[in-house]
C-alpha cells in the first residue's frame, strides 16, 4: 500500500492519495484537480473513492469535481447540509475500497461539530488516520471558526476526539493531517513533517494536557483568521466545480489605468525588492515568493475585480493557480512584462527598503511613524516601544488613522510590511519599508523591548 501526501505548501495543507498499486481513494482534495490526477497517473491507479474530513474554511474543495471527473464515489459526513448527491457516511461506517483497502469512519468533532476523521486499513491492519483539522502535528485545528459562541464546546471536543483516536487505534499508526504546516486552520504550527499517534502522546498538548487546562491553552492562542474563511463553507456546500485556469484578457497600459482610477485591484506579483525600486503607481504587491492567495483574499471586497501584473505568463499562471484554491476564480486582466510597461510613460512610484538597524539612526535624528502590521497575538508577545500597532488585515479601514509624517512599515520578515508599504503608497503617503527580521537584533538597536504589556529587556 503507497500514500502520497499532495502539498499545498502556501495555504498550509494537505490532501492525500492511497492506493493499492490498482485503486485509489483520496482525501482532502484541492480545487486544481489537475494535481491529483496527474499523481494518480503517474502511479498507475484508478480514483475510485474520494472522501472529505470536513466542510472546509480555508481553501475550496475540489473532491466534487474529482468524484465527477473520475467516477469515483464522494463520502461527506451524512450530517452536512450540502445541495449536491454524494454518498453519505457516519461514525462507524466502513467503506471497502478494492480488495485490500478499508476505511474506517470515525467521528472527530472540535474544528467543526461534523469533522470525520478516516482510519486506513491494509486487510485487518490499520496502517494510517486521516485526520484533516482534528489532530494535527503538535496541536489540534482551531475551534473557532464556526463563531465565538461555538469555540469554547469545540476545544472541548477538540480534546476529546484526539483522546479517542489514541484509545481506538494503534500508537504506531501513522497521523495524516490536512492541516498544520501553515495553515491558519491550526491552533500551533510544527516543524515535524510526518508523526505517529504514539509520538503525538508524547509530545502533543492535546494528550498531555487535562481537558480545562487544554481548553484555556487553545483559547489564549487564538488570533484572527482570514475573512475569506467566513465565505468558503457555502461555496464547499454547494459543490463547486473545477476552476477555470485558462488565461486572462490582456490589458494594456490605458486599461491598467483606467482600472486603477476605478479604484480595482491591480496586484504586481514580483518580489518586493523589485517593486520598490519601481513600480505603476496606485498598484498593490503581493509577491510570488509568499501567501499571495492567502493576503489578497484577506484584503479585498469579496468579488471585486482583480488584475495581475508579472514579468513572466507561467507567474500569471501560478497565481491563478493559488486563487482559485480560495475562490477568487477569474481575474478580470493580466499584463506581462515590467512597470514601464504597465504604467505608459507616467513616473514610475519608488520607496526605500532599509532594516532596523536603518530606522534605529533615524529615530536618533527626527520623528517617524513606526507602523508594525502583525497579528494581535504577534504584537503583544513582543514589539517596539512607541510602535503604532495595526494588523494587515485591518490597514485598508483604518489609513486614515495612520499618524502624520513619514511612515516606516515592519512585520516578521518584510512580506506583509511591503504589501502594508504598496497600500501606503497607492494612498499617497511617504513610506520606507523595513525589510528585515524581527526581533534579530532589534532591541539593542531600538530600545527596551516591550512583552505582555511589561518592560523588559
Amino acid at each position: 500500500m503507497t500514500i502520497v501526501a499532495i502539498e499545498t505548501p502556501t495555504l498550509g495543507d494537505r490532501g492525500y492519495l492511497a492506493h493499492d498499486g490498482e485503486v485509489a481513494l483520496v482525501v482532502d482534495a484541492q480545487r486544481d484537480i489537475d494535481r491529483v490526477l496527474l499523481v494518480a497517473g503517474a502511479e498507475g491507479v484508478r480514483i475510485t473513492h474520494v472522501f472529505e474530513t470536513h466542510i472546509h474554511n480555508d481553501y475550496v474543495t475540489g473532491g466534487y469535481a474529482l468524484a465527477r471527473a473520475t467516477g469515483a464515489a464522494y463520502h461527506v459526513n451524512a450530517a452536512d447540509p450540502v445541495t449536491f448527491d454524494r454518498v453519505p457516511v457516519r461514525d462507524g461506517d466502513t467503506v471497502e475500497v478494492g480488495e485490500r483497502l478499508r476505511v474506517r469512519v470515525l467521528g472527530t468533532p472540535g474544528h467543526t461539530f461534523t469533522h470525520l476523521s478516516y482510519a486506513l486499513y491494509d486487510g485487518d491492519d490499520p496502517v494510517g488516520v486521516f485526520t484533516g483539522g482534528s489532530l494535527i502535528y503538535g496541536s489540534v485545528g482551531r475551534p473557532d471558526l464556526l463563531g465565538p459562541e461555538h469555540t469554547h464546546d469545540l476545544a472541548r471536543h477538540q480534546h476529546a476526539s484526539a483522546r479517542r483516536l489514541a484509545a481506538e487505534l494503534p500508537g504506531a499508526t501513522e497521523v495524516f493531517p490536512t492541516h498544520g504546516f501553515g495553515s491558519f486552520c491550526s491552533v500551533d504550527q510544527s516543524a515535524v513533517t510526518e508523526s505517529t499517534l504514539a509520538r503525538e502522546g508524547l509530545v502533543n498538548p492535546v494528550f498531555t494536557t487535562g481537558a480545562e487546562a487544554f481548553v484555556e491553552s487553545v483559547l489564549a492562542q487564538l488570533d484572527a483568521w482570514p475573512a475569506y474563511y467566513g465565505r468558503l463553507g457555502p461555496v464547499n456546500l454547494a459543490g463547486p466545480d473545477a476552476p477555470d485556469l485558462t488565461p486572462p484578457a490582456v490589458a494594456g497600459a490605458e486599461e491598467l489605468r483606467a482600472r486603477l482610477a476605478a479604484g480595482e485591484w491591480v496586484v504586481d506579483l514580483r518580489h518586493r525588492v523589485a517593486f520598490a525600486a519601481g513600480h505603476a503607481p496606485g498598484t498593490v504587491n503581493l509577491g510570488l515568493d509568499g501567501n499571495v492567495a492567502t493576503y489578497l483574499g484577506w484584503l479585498i471586497d469579496w468579488g471585486a475585480p482583480v488584475t495581475l501584473l508579472a514579468g513572466t505568463a507561467d507567474e500569471i499562471a501560478r497565481a491563478q493557480r493559488e486563487l482559485v484554491r480560495v475562490g477568487i476564480d477569474r481575474p478580470a486582466a493580466q499584463a506581462v512584462g515590467g512597470p514601464r510597461d504597465w504604467a505608459g510613460g507616467a513616473p514610475l512610484g519608488t520607496y526605500p527598503r532599509m532594516g532596523f538597524a536603518d530606522l534605529a539612526q533615524v529615530r536618533h535624528h527626527r520623528p517617524v511613524v513606526v507602523l508594525d502590521v502583525r497579528r494581535d497575538l504577534e504584537h503583544n508577545e513582543e514589539h517596539l516601544p512607541g510602535s503604532v500597532h495595526v494588523p494587515l488585515h485591518e490597514l485598508r479601514a483604518r489609513l486614515a488613522g495612520i499618524p502624520d509624517g513619514e511612515v516606516w512599515v515592519h512585520c516578521t520578515t518584510g512580506y506583509r510590511a511591503a504589501i502594508a508599504a504598496s497600500l501606503l503608497a497607492a494612498a499617497g503617503r511617504r513610506v520606507v519599508l523595513v525589510d528585515d527580521d524581527f526581533p534579530a537584533g532589534t532591541f539593542g538597536l531600538l530600545g527596551t523591548a516591550v512583552r505582555h504589556g511589561t518592560n523588559e529587556q
